[in-house]
């Protein structure tokens, strides 16, 4: 019964694990959030606002503002998140990279709306 434990306990450690992620999956998670926000706005571009009277066109619309907002809002989180290259140390440091996030998410959010 002795024995299995310290196996048990190896296993478990190997199963725990970390696991580095792939190089290149930043850049497939960007491309795949713009291309999600890409279709949505294009197909809020293809909706007519006459077709808005009656509920029963809504559903399309409706899921392309959630799914574009969400793929949107990602985005921009995660190119904020890139730029920022350390972890803060102090109060000054955290209220800075606060102040820089808050600036580059804006910065990102006009890129994505093309300065509308």
């Amino acid at each position: 019964m002795t024995e299995a434990l310290p196996n048990f306990e190896t296993l478990l450690r190997e199963a725990l694990a970390p696991v580095e992620p792939p190089a290149d999956l930043v850049e497939r998670l960007e491309d795949t959030l713009t291309s999600i926000t890409e279709m949505a706005a294009d197909e809020l571009e293809a909706w007519e606002l006459t077709a808005m009277r009656d509920p029963r066109n809504w559903a399309r619309p409706a899921a392309a503002v959630v799914l574009g907002g969400t793929a949107g809002a990602a985005l921009v989180l995660l190119r904020a998140r890139r730029q920022t290259h350390s972890s803060p140390t102090s109060l000054d440091a955290v209220r800075g990279t606060a102040e820089r996030a808050v600036r580059d998410i804006g910065r990102e959010t006009r890129k994505l709306l093309g300065n509308r």
